[in-house]
């Protein structure tokens, strides 16, 4: 049977190439997003740029850290997003005392069977809020490394594997320095994004005072009820795959991790952890803006804050003034984009 031809349009925005395999259908996946998106802004007010980069990094199964100063609403968003996924949820609140056992579990003896028995920790279950994640000293979030990159935790010479949708999102405080410890390098790479969350607008500071007026308005947590099963976000992960990279978007990525590697500024250059993050993370974030393909515009929406944790900079540009994030946008701006 002849197949219908393409239209110059359809050719134009998905780059004039024949041979491009058919379009995926996103109409089921585009109303599971704008409910996610409705049901969200009931409780957050504005922060639309933060909340779609949360959403990316949980479709591209990657672990997320939110950084802002209190009161910005990183531990509500955080829970918000957990409850929004029919999965398990714990919350584990970092403090200097916190031992690895007390996140993983620990090993008990039972008078009554004469035999040791696991106790399983709060990381154990499907989406994990680490609150205050700087808090704990690098003994106990050296815990995390197994769990965040292999989805396992080893205790005991006995491997015990998480569920297919476990996430962790983390928040931290970046100004507080008394009673907080420097997240290691090993574990900040193992965080897909670093999300930044700001200060409202004016309009977004006086909707949020209005709503605390007018009580009606406000949501509670505990009234929303998940938009998503556990298969559903595994089927929309699976949905990653059939999302299309041109050749010349890979090679853009990779000359943006090559750039943190040869620049002067740059102490330690991105992986290619970072670079699977950013291929990872463009694909879902073509989905959420209801393509099925990827854009030099997707790619330049997440590489700040995949890039950003990851960079550490040279003393001179430190002392400069320069930030990771200045640095990584710099950075992006010297690659030539695509045509």
């Amino acid at each position: 049977m002849n197949q219908e031809p393409r239209t110059e349009n359809q050719e134009l925005e998905r780059g004039g190439n024949m041979d491009m395999p058919p379009r995926v259908d996103l109409t089921a996946f585009a109303e599971k997003i704008q409910q996610l998106r409705d049901t969200i802004a009931q409780t957050i007010v504005g922060q639309t740029e933060a909340i779609d980069l949360i959403l990316t990094t949980i479709l591209a199964d990657g672990h997320v850290l939110l950084e802002g100063v209190p009161g910005v609403a990183k531990t509500l968003m955080a829970r918000l997003m957990a409850r929004l996924v029919d999965a398990r949820f714990n919350r584990i609140q970092f403090t200097p005392d916190l031992m690895p056992s007390d996140v993983l579990g620990t090993t008990v003896f039972n008078m009554k069977t004469s035999e040791f028995s696991f106790h399983e920790g709060p990381a154990f279950a499907d989406i994990i809020l680490v609150d205050e994640i700087n808090r704990a000293p690098a003994k106990t979030q050296a815990a995390l490394f197994e769990v965040m990159e292999e989805r396992q935790v080893s205790i005991d010479g006995t491997t015990r594997s998480m569920g297919p949708v476990y996430t962790i999102i983390a928040t931290q405080n970046p100004v507080e320095q008394e009673g907080t410890y420097k997240l290691p390098e090993a574990q900040l790479d193992r965080f897909m994004m670093k999300i930044v969350i700001g200060y409202p607008t004016p309009d977004e500071e006086v909707n949020i005072l209005n709503r605390h007026q007018q009580n009606s308005r406000l949501t509670k947590l505990d009234n929303i009820k998940p938009i998503i099963t556990q298969d559903e976000l595994l089927k929309m992960r699976s949905t990653l795959s059939a999302v299309l990279v041109e050749d010349s978007l890979v090679r853009y990525i990779v000359q943006i991790v090559q750039q943190t590697r040869q620049s002067r500024a740059v102490f330690l250059g991105a992986s290619p952890r970072a670079a699977v993050a950013m291929l990872q993370a463009s694909k879902a974030y073509a989905l959420i803006q209801g393509r099925d393909f990827v854009t030099p515009d997707d790619i330049k929406a997440v590489t700040p804050s995949i890039l950003q944790h990851r960079l550490l900079l040279t003393a001179e540009a430190e002392m400069q003034g320069y930030s990771p994030l200045s640095v990584t946008q710099s950075l992006i701006d010297k690659v030539e984009v695509p045509k």
